[in-house]
């Protein structure tokens, strides 16, 4: 029988296999969207032929109102629902194979970068389906589930490490609460950072339409919110990630305090916190700004998620530091 820390790679791996199908419904639903778009515009020329060939009113008439209804009916978009269903089944796996991980190492499992990819993915999947049931985000699925396979997948193949026990000044309560809430802004940063794309690409879509381009961009985000809606809902999950960004800040340095007996030393890990920090803060100002509102502010909440990133990834692995707790030799 396998001990629990085998069973929780297991169900990782299968978690990770469910996600990349839950990648592949979404996927074909955006194609799905591709073709509904075309097959309305194809429709709504056709009326407009019609209208002008000189046909009768009624016949006319009786055109422009089945391509209306076919335009304005709600779509049924099966594969999107497939697609969630798949990520909610891979997300039941992943907190099992989290939980496994936990049980097995008799402690919270995010103490080294192995668990902590483990853990933060886990909470842009939790936060992103807890989303879904107040506003249907299902079009950021595409972005969401691959973002989740690139990463475990990356996690579990690179970062892997044994059980080990706790180094000494991992042995504290902050352990448990600043490393959650910073995976837990994570999960908010990278919500904020896949709409941003989006709403770059739709921004560019609107600019080209209102230029009169033939083609102005792929035809699915016709079927999505408007840029600046997009705009509005990154700037939400931005503001809630920055807020536990900055609880993040403080709490780690309460924690250097009992830990090194100082708030604060520059460390490379300290000061990469910070400069995200930094970077959200202006990102909000930029938002609040009218002038930043737009493309610049979308690059700008990009920007400070790839430097989350890095801080999680590069900084934990290549450089030296007190943090230096990636369990990797």
């Amino acid at each position: 029988m396998p001990d629990l820390d085998s069973l929780s790679i297991l169900f990782l791996w299968t978690a990770i296999a469910i996600y990349a199908a839950a990648f592949v419904a979404y996927a074909f639903d955006l194609a799905r969207r591709s073709e509904a778009t075309s097959n309305a515009r194809l429709r709504a020329r056709e009326t407009a032929l019609v209208g002008a060939g000189g046909v009768g009113a009624a016949d006319a008439s009786g055109a422009a109102d089945d391509a209306a209804s076919a335009e304005t009916a709600k779509p049924r978009h099966v594969m999107e629902r497939i697609g969630t269903t798949l990520t909610g089944l891979a997300f039941v796996f992943h907190l099992a194979a989290t939980v496994l991980r936990g049980i097995a190492a008799e402690r919270v499992p995010w103490a080294n970068l192995y668990e902590f990819a483990m853990i933060g993915t886990l909470l842009i999947v939790f936060v992103y389906l807890l989303v879904l049931t107040r506003v249907d985000l299902r079009f950021l699925g595409t972005f969401i589930t691959g973002l989740i396979v690139v990463l475990m997948g990356a996690a579990a193949v690179s970062f892997y490490v044994g059980v080990v026990p706790l180094m000494d000044p991992l042995k504290s309560v902050w352990l448990v609460i600043h490393v959650f809430v910073a995976s837990l802004a994570t999960a908010f940063f990278a919500l904020t950072a896949a709409l941003s794309m989006l709403q770059l690409m739709q921004h560019r879509r609107e600019r080209r339409i209102a230029e009169e381009v033939e083609k102005p961009g792929p035809r699915f985000l016709a079927t999505l919110p408007g840029s600046e809606r997009l705009e509005g809902l990154a700037f939400r999950f931005a503001t809630v990630g920055f807020v536990l960004w900055t609880f993040t800040l403080i709490a780690g340095s309460i924690w250097a305090q009992d830990s090194w007996g100082r708030y604060w030393g520059f460390d490379v890990k300290e000061t990469w916190t910070f400069i995200i920090w930094v970077l959200y803060a202006g990102y909000i100002h930029a938002r609040a700004t009218r002038g930043w509102r737009g493309s610049r502010s979308a690059w700008l909440a990009i920007i400070g998620f790839t430097a989350v990133i890095f801080n999680f990834t590069i900084v934990n692995v290549f450089f030296k530091g007190l943090h230096a707790y990636s369990g990797l030799s």
